[in-house]
């Protein structure tokens, strides 16, 4: 009885630790590939510095994987569950990128 309560919040919580560590890995091949690491680290920076402008967009939380940013609230138990690293975590491993 408890595996069938806790099994489904076990699964969220891997997959969302997956889903990190692959934009963490697509930051880095991208950097690689470019040649230009910092100017992806500095695009991050822009996006981010626009979208704290404004609220967070209507979006279907089922999708919100397919944004470069996280178009999601990033407060309280949001962030613990969200698909995207924090950016400022993205922009630092970009700027280490060799």
């Amino acid at each position: 009885l408890v595996a069938i309560i806790f099994a489904p919040l076990a699964a969220i919580l891997i997959k969302m630790a997956i889903s990190r560590s692959r934009e963490y890995i697509a930051d880095e091949t991208g950097g690689k590939i470019s040649g230009n690491p910092e100017g992806l680290a500095s695009a991050l920076e822009k996006m981010e510095r626009y979208s704290q402008g404004g609220q967070p967009m209507q979006v279907n939380e089922a999708a919100a994987h397919m944004f470069i940013l996280n178009p999601l609230s990033r407060e309280g138990m949001a962030k613990l569950f969200s698909s995207h690293p924090p950016t400022a975590e993205r922009i630092k491993r970009l700027r280490q990128v060799k």
